[in-house]
């Protein structure tokens, strides 16, 4: 193992590459557990079939543990989109398709979005009337148990050299509504200062999913909250101002 070559650096985390192989490497603030759970929802992920790195070992090194997965080479959705803007809406149509694709399959050991959801609601800063609302909301919502990526956007995707779309970070994978993880995309764009193509995004997504719009804007405000737990102060005060929103304007 050779931690030299370093291919991105992000909070609590670098990535190296030694050949074939990437080494997620965690600080830390990322305690066993949070790692272990991270490659437990990747190995689940990979026994659907999906388009996704493969897990060869998880270990420590210099008293941090990794995750060590195969490398994928090529361009993230989100460089195409820097380098061939001309191209966004295209490359938001894969995004889309990736999506359906994903929550087409099941892996009945994923932890509940639900139960995820409840939690992280009760960690928010939102005053007790709010919280009420949202675990109100969200426990009279539909029971679905579709993988969800819980973090899709155009920089988790990796369209390999060959055209092949593969996805990666699966951290925060469950089973859940579909709908709830296009909130969560739609939100990834908005908060990056890009509502056209959040716009366009959920238009896409409605019309091929066959969901109505009004079903996927019920979800903001529950999705926005369990959100506003972690991230930058900037993105949590948007987040809170989404959540406290009873229905979506």
């Amino acid at each position: 193992m050779k931690l030299d070559h370093v291919l991105t650096v992000s909070i609590g985390k670098v990535l190296y590459l030694d050949g074939t192989v990437v080494y997620k490497v965690f600080d830390e603030s990322y305690s066993k557990a949070d790692v272990l759970n991270e490659a437990l929802n990747h190995a689940r992920v990979e026994e659907t079939g999906l388009n996704i790195p493969k897990i060869h070992e998880v270990g420590k090194v210099d008293n941090k543990w990794f995750i060590a997965m195969d490398y994928i080479p090529g361009k993230t959705l989100a460089q195409l989109m820097e380098e061939f803007p001309e191209k966004k809406q295209e490359y938001i149509d894969l995004l889309v398709e990736l999506q359906l694709e994903i929550v087409s399959k099941k892996s009945p050991l994923l932890k509940k979005l639900k139960d995820k959801m409840n939690t992280k609601i009760s960690q928010t800063t939102l005053d007790a009337t709010t919280r009420y609302e949202l675990h109100t909301r969200l426990e009279g919502m539909p029971k679905h148990n579709k993988v969800c990526h819980g973090d899709l956007n155009p920089t988790n995707v990796v369209i390999r050299e060959d055209g092949t779309p593969f996805i990666i970070d699966w951290a925060h994978a469950t089973q859940g509504n579909a709908a709830a993880d296009a909130a969560r995309t739609y939100l990834t764009f908005c908060l990056a200062g890009d509502k056209d193509s959040a716009e366009y995004y959920m238009k896409v997504f409605c019309k091929k999913s066959d969901t109505a719009l009004q079903y996927v804007q019920k979800w903001l405000p529950i999705v926005a909250a369990s959100q506003s737990v972690k991230g930058n102060e900037e993105e949590r005060a948007l987040l809170l101002k989404w959540a406290d929103v009873v229905d979506y304007e």
